[in-house]
């Protein structure tokens, strides 16, 4: 689904991605994590099109499809997600006009007529439901008051909607208490089948207690060290990632 080879990027002249090479298969969970500063969140933002960004060299192909040259709403209309790690407020715009927004802008991109009424409905009951939502929560102004744990289950809400083949979780446990987190991560596993995949980018491995990876990739100055199953974040949270330092000399 997606392969990235030697990618090199960066922001401002300063490299900050250094040869990454990644390949999430359908199906599959995958979980960066590092320290700050190493590169996380660049990578995210590079998959998905910030032009803030600057690829230097590389690859990113999404589907068989070199993606470089996409903007952002073509890679969204490809089937890529963000979740961001700090929602933008919107107001005077509600969260049931934003998703209908988004899917129209979708199903424009395919040559498919705009969604009905009553089909925004039932996808808006489905996934509400799915997810623990109250129906009036999707008639207020997207993010605006919303608490942190609110704006995360919008961004898994928004997921749910656009049904996505690779979505991107950039830090969404950041800033949830326990039982916030759990509700977010339920929301991801409810959502992941066969034909998708998440790449999911945390500090800590309390979340990857509930959203189990396949695989754990370590990003360190701009470079995955390491790579192994979830018994990795394990070692991480426990020896720190100056043991990662101490296996390479």
């Amino acid at each position: 689904m997606l392969k990235i080879k030697n990618l090199h990027a960066s922001v401002e002249g300063n490299e900050i991605l250094k040869g990454i090479d990644l390949e999430i298969n359908p199906g599959e969970k995958h979980a960066i994590m590092g320290p700050n500063g190493g590169g996380k969140s660049t990578l995210a933002n590079v998959i998905t099109g910030n032009d803030a960004y600057e690829v230097t060299e590389g690859e990113i192909i999404f589907e068989g499809e070199n993606i470089l040259e996409l903007d952002p709403e073509e890679r969204a209309q490809k089937g890529i997600f963000l979740s961001f790690q700090y929602p933008v407020e919107i107001p005077g715009v509600s969260v049931m006009n934003f998703m209908r927004t988004a899917i129209n802008a979708i199903r424009k991109s395919k040559g498919e007529e705009d969604i009905s009424g009553k089909e925004l409905m039932a996808l808006l009951k489905k996934n509400s439901a799915l997810l623990g939502i109250d129906l009036k929560f999707l008639q207020r102004y997207l993010n605006e008051g919303f608490s942190g744990g609110e704006k995360k289950r919008n961004e898994i809400f928004q997921m749910a909607m656009l049904d996505p083949k690779l979505s991107i979780l950039d830090e969404t446990d950041s800033g949830l208490d326990i039982d916030a987190l759990r509700i977010v991560a339920d929301g991801v596993n409810k959502l992941h089948r066969s034909d998708n995949s998440a790449l999911v980018i945390t500090h800590y491995q309390r979340l990857l207690n509930y959203i189990v990876p396949d695989f754990v990739h370590v990003l360190v100055d701009g470079k995955i060290v390491k790579t192994g199953d979830k018994n990795l974040a394990i070692k991480l949270e426990d020896k720190g990632y100056d043991w990662l330092k101490l296996q390479e000399a």
